[in-house]
């Protein structure tokens, strides 16, 4: 494991009020190397510093500085959790080898998960999702995993080489060569930003669609009902958050901003909906990138959403 780097972990403290109002940098701890060294269960932040996958894919890097900048936005958040969290440091892509940093993210996650942690990944691209799942697949070789994607785009492309645009379809082939069903649910789908190609091969392995106008705050009752469904017919939920998925009014700070996409309010209440099913196993929030926030705008937005999923976690 690389050396963690806590000295992110600071922020305002108020000790006038007493033991009730901590916040993030005063409760996160480093988690251990060791594992003869027994912690108590929690959530493990793990990120996954690379955009060699948005490099491939033609689109804006940067991801590769968000999981610093979103451990920063976390670390003067109020505490609320009733589980520990740990930071379980980066895994890297210095070397534009993307094949062998997803191997490394993919073994970081199974052996968090084999300490009795659940997983909560920074990226990085979207192709942080390959190495979230090679992960969870290995902790988990016997159990039907269901993949829930909140996402302007399939990600489902067919290419010589891995990318940011690949992940879902690399997923799909190892599912097949592994015998295991692909169970994927992709919603706040971008009609403009998906070709025919994409819709073709997602009718092809049976996806799950909805497009971004229909997950609207009205329409949140029958998308919740489908989703309960979803999760009841898989045994462990992998949650991963596309932040392209929202409009480009609350996260201007990705690759490829959205000109429709998801309000923030409906994407939380996705995701903490599959926090609190009991059989979210691993979650991801990837392609925040910073060097195109405004006012941190962007930062707030994902750290919200990582702060839902960590506060609703119920394993």
């Amino acid at each position: 494991m690389n050396e963690i780097d806590m000295s992110v972990w600071t922020g305002r403290c108020d000790t006038g009020e007493g033991e009730l109002a901590t916040r993030w940098h005063q409760e996160v701890k480093p988690a251990s190397a060791n594992p003869e060294v027994t912690q108590t269960p929690g959530i493990a932040l793990v990120g996954f510093a690379c955009d060699e996958g948005v490099r491939r894919n033609q689109g804006r890097v940067g991801a590769v500085e968000a999981p610093g900048v979103l451990r920063k936005a976390l670390a003067n958040l109020a505490w609320h959790q009733t589980a520990p969290v740990y930071d379980a440091g980066d895994v890297s892509c210095l070397d534009a080898d993307l094949d062998a940093a997803q191997q490394r993210l993919g073994q970081r996650v199974a052996a968090l998960i084999a300490a009795g942690h659940a997983p909560l990944v920074l990226g990085g691209g979207h192709e942080t999702a390959f190495g979230t799942y090679l992960g969870l697949a290995a902790a988990h070789p016997d159990k039907v995993i269901g993949i829930a994607n909140l996402d302007a785009h399939f990600d489902l492309r067919e290419a010589i080489e891995a990318s940011s645009g690949t992940p879902f379809k690399q997923i799909a082939d190892l599912c097949e060569a592994q015998g295991r069903p692909f169970r994927y649910l992709c919603w706040g789908v971008a009609a403009p930003s998906n070709t025919q190609a994409l819709y073709a091969r997602a009718e092809a392995l049976q996806v799950q669609w909805r497009p971004d106008s229909a997950l609207t705050e009205s329409q949140l009752p029958q998308r919740l009902a489908e989703l309960d469904a979803f999760v009841a017919s898989v045994d462990l939920v992998y949650l991963t958050i596309d932040l392209d998925v929202l409009p480009a009014g609350e996260m201007p700070a990705v690759s490829a901003p959205a000109a429709f996409g998801v309000p923030l309010a409906v994407i939380e209440t996705v995701a903490t909906r599959l926090a609190g099913s009991g059989k979210l196993a691993a979650a991801d929030l990837v392609e925040f990138n910073p060097r195109f926030d405004q006012d941190s705008h962007g930062a707030k937005s994902a750290a919200r959403l990582a702060w839902s999923i960590a506060r609703h976690w119920r394993r």
